[in-house]
């Protein structure tokens, strides 16, 4: 009996041995192919899990951009269609929570029974996820409506709406940033999305490998929500006041921008421009056209219109600077040693160049003058004569030291390419030397003329304009610091010195009195330019001002295209929206003010144009007169250029470069 039981047990044995052989005989020649039968008789479950793109926060962290949670709905009509009493259950809560037809759910029955991932709908709001929550824990009233689930989404939302639009941006597609800081710090905003991997059984047991999404990183700006609100508030009440009053059925103005910069660091605290738009429903152009006038237009002008509301007027825009660049005509001139401010200049209404006589906007001349007279009163006559002794080379040479005609390197997309809107050594004549020593004859951007009047008011030192200031991840923890970048010295800190005293003129006695706000000391200019062509008499209206003056805080920058008013060159118009917005932006700036300042009533001021007198800085120059300028104001935007985010700085060329400050003796 034990021999049979040995036998029996020994032939076990040897069968199993047999069966284990044969089995890993079969793993090694032939396991891959039956693991991908088995597997492919397997549900697959693999989904992704969104990252949160970073915000996009102002200079005291608050939000201007951000990304909400929202939910997406997910079918699994598998789940659903196991056990006939949960069809009509399920359907009906997608209809009533959801708004999901039932008709688009019988679709989807028909066509993919077996399906376990359907989105039925996108970007359901977080009161609707409650909703559903609330049903899926009543077990009691909805324990047969199974299938549903929610899906994680972000939504991109921009709480204060138009504020900053152009320079905040927005995203198209799956967060691809469009204009703005959402374009210029895409890579830096985004994650990287997670998945969750596993595959579903029959009896739906699951196995699953989850790797997790990383959010993209916060990007805090040097824009202030706040100083950004009053700006906005005044560019807007200033539109609204003139909309329609010489062209029926028109804003205000073309375009209304005001920069307003830490002259010390280059940071822009505000940038603003007007028409703008609304950022969570960017495509909606309501404020330029009617419902009818928007259908009347092809695809490619509405594309045209959207592009052109969507450009950022500081950044992308150029145009004919006017009189606002007097005073680097007079650093010129100080800085290569050929005038000292002591010169004196006659003004008889005009000056012969070559075989034109040139217009002084004071028709019948401003006399005998100094050279602060001659700022103060923006004479262009003695400007004349100042580019004359300055000549063609220095003149041209410190258009490139102040930035004309170079990036500034602004970290925002678009940046206007202006080198082909200077004249050079070649095509220079005598008359054009002249019309550029007061501001005509090129173009410039909003940003190459505040950054440059920021270098001539704080000693000369030339810092690269920016909007973003540091770099956070989500914690709040600093990643980057956007430190302040130092390009050049433009002048030296004599002749920053001496010219404050003309630019403090302007305000106290010249052509920006009534830009004054009381309590502070502001240097400033005005400029008035006409556009090209030169027979529309369309113009730029410009200010633009520091205070304190001796040791600045702050510069803002008013610019008004072609206000919509009978007498464009008025250049009050300019100053009485300048001297609103210093007069709420300096005390929340809290600006120093003047410390032997008592306060008094100040009388309303009176309709201004160029001191009082005649309106233009720029007329014909005789009847028989072609203007050899012809590159008329707009974008002139290089698409292929992009700013270096770490570094910003562009090269200058060899021929305009100046010594760093640590480089020389000051």
């Amino acid at each position: 009996m034990q021999e049979k039981l040995v036998m029996v047990f020994m032939a076990v044995v040897l069968a199993f041995v047999a069966l284990i052989g044969k089995i890993t005989y079969i793993n090694a020649s032939k396991g891959s192919g039956y693991t991908k039968i088995v597997l492919e008789q397997q549900q697959y479950d693999s989904r992704v899990i969104p990252y949160k793109r970073g915000d996009i926060v102002d200079c005291n962290g608050t939000r201007i951009a951000t990304s909400e949670r929202v939910y997406n709905v997910i079918l699994d009509v598998y789940v659903m269609l196991s056990d006939e009493k949960y069809e009509k259950p399920t359907t009906e809560v997608l209809e009533t929570v959801f708004g999901i037809p039932e008709d688009t759910v019988r679709e989807i029955i028909e066509e993919r029974p077996d399906s376990r991932y359907e989105i039925l709908a996108k970007k359901i709001s977080y009161e609707k996820a409650q909703e559903f929550e609330a049903i899926e824990e009543d077990d009691e009233n909805y324990s047969d409506v199974r299938g549903i689930w929610l899906e994680e989404d972000y939504q991109r939302s921009y709480p204060y709406g138009r504020l900053a639009s152009d320079v905040v941006g927005f995203v198209v597609g799956t967060n691809e940033g469009a204009i703005g800081i959402e374009s210029a710090y895409n890579d830096i905003l985004n994650g990287t999305n997670g998945r969750e991997y596993g595959y579903f059984n029959d009896d739906a047991s699951i196995e699953r490998t989850v790797k997790a999404s990383k959010n993209g990183n916060t990007v805090v700006s040097t824009i202030d929500v706040t100083l950004q609100s009053m700006v906005e508030q005044c560019i807007r009440e200033f539109n609204e006041a003139h909309a329609g009053e010489a062209r029926p059925g028109q804003l205000g103005s073309k375009n209304t921008a005001v920069m307003i910069m830490d002259p010390n660091t280059g940071a822009i605290l505000t940038e603003a421009s007007y028409p703008d738009f609304d950022l969570n429903n960017p495509r909606d152009l309501s404020i330029l056209y009617s419902g009818e006038q928007w259908s009347a237009m092809s695809e490619e002008e509405q594309l045209t219109a959207m592009n052109d509301i969507w450009r950022n007027f500081c950044v992308s825009d150029t145009f004919e600077p006017g009189s606002t660049v007097k005073p680097m005509t007079v650093a010129a001139g100080l800085e290569s040693g050929i005038l000292r401010g002591d010169e004196t200049y006659d003004c008889y209404g005009s000056l012969h160049v070559g075989d034109y006589d040139i217009s002084c906007h004071q028709k019948t001349g401003h006399g005998t003058e100094t050279v602060q007279d001659a700022v103060a009163f923006s004479c262009n006559v003695a400007m004349m004569h100042m580019a004359e002794k300055i000549g063609v080379d220095h003149f041209l040479r410190y258009q490139h030291i102040f930035g004309f005609g170079e990036y500034t390197g602004i970290d925002l997309p678009g940046e206007a390419y202006t080198e082909e809107l200077l004249f050079n050594k070649e095509n220079m004549l005598d008359v054009n030397l002249a019309t550029c020593s007061f501001g005509q004859g090129f173009n410039v951007t909003m940003t190459q003329v505040a950054a440059a009047f920021c270098s001539l008011v704080n000693g000369g030192y030339y810092y690269q304009p920016h909007v973003v200031k540091q770099i956070q991840d989500g914690d709040g923890k600093v990643v980057e610091i956007k430190d302040p970048v130092l390009l050049r010295k433009t002048v030296s800190a004599e002749t920053s010195e001496q010219l404050k005293p003309y630019l403090r003129a302007v305000l106290e006695y010249g052509t920006g009195i009534n830009a004054m706000v009381p309590g502070y000391d502001i240097g400033g200019k005005t400029g008035t330019a006409e556009k090209l062509p030169r027979e529309a008499e369309n113009y730029v209206l410009s200010f633009i001002g520091c205070a304190p003056l001796e040791n600045p805080e702050v510069v803002v920058y008013v610019v008004i295209d072609e206000p919509n008013v009978a007498r464009q060159e008025t250049s009050q118009y300019v100053l009485e929206l300048s001297q609103k917005i210093m007069a709420q932006a300096f005390p929340y700036l809290d600006i120093t003010m003047k410390e032997d300042y008592v306060p008094e009533e100040t009388p309303a001021p009176e309709e201004q144009t160029e001191n009082n007198g005649a309106s233009e800085d720029y007329t014909s120059y005789s009847e028989n007169y072609e203007d050899t300028y012809s590159n008329m104001d707009g974008a002139y935007i290089d698409e292929d250029y992009t700013p270096d985010l770490d570094g910003w700085a562009e090269g200058m060329p060899l021929e305009y470069q100046v010594p760093y400050p640590e480089e020389e003796s000051l």
